[in-house]
C-alpha cells in the first residue's frame, strides 16, 4: 500500500483533523506504507515547527511503518508526463510520483486524505485507486 503525505503528517500532529482517524487506520494496516522522496520531503516540510515529529518521521522508514521506494533520474520523465496530463488539479510532484510508483510497481491502494487528484487519476487498464481512510 501506498501512503501519502496527509496520513502521515496526521498521524505525527496530535492537533491535526484527521488524527484519531488516521491512526486507527494505521493500526489496521499490515505490512509497511510505502512512500517515496517527495512525499517525505512535503511532510518534514509541512512539520518543520515540529521537530519531535520531524525526529520520528525520519526514524520509522525501517518498515516500520514506512519504507522507500526508490525513484531515480529514470522515473523522472514519466513522473513528468504524470504532472503534466494532470497540470489541470494543480497537482503536485509528490502527487504524481505517487501515481507513478503505483504503476512502475502495479499497486491500486492508497492511503490519502487527497481524494480530489488521486481519485481522478487512473492506473493501468482505467482502473482507479482504492483510498483509504
Amino acid at each position: 500500500m501506498l501512503v501519502d503525505t496527509g496520513p502521515i503528517v496526521a498521524i505525527l500532529n496530535k492537533s491535526d483533523l484527521h488524527h484519531a482517524a488516521c491512526v486507527e487506520q494505521l493500526r489496521q494496516i499490515r505490512g509497511p506504507l510505502l512512500t517515496c522522496w517527495p512525499v517525505l520531503t512535503e511532510a518534514v516540510w509541512l512539520l518543520r515547527r515540529q521537530r519531535t515529529a520531524v525526529r520520528t518521521l525520519l526514524a520509522s522508514f525501517d518498515g516500520k511503518p514506512f519504507s522507500m521506494l526508490p525513484l531515480n533520474q529514470t522515473d523522472l520523465s514519466e513522473t513528468a508526463a504524470i504532472l503534466e496530463k494532470y497540470e489541470n488539479l494543480g497537482m503536485q510532484l509528490a502527487d504524481a510520483s505517487l501515481a507513478y510508483l503505483a504503476n512502475r510497481e502495479g499497486i491500486e491502494l492508497i492511503f490519502t486524505l487527497d481524494r480530489r487528484n488521486l481519485s481522478v487519476m487512473r492506473l493501468p487498464r482505467g482502473k482507479r485507486f482504492r483510498v483509504i481512510p
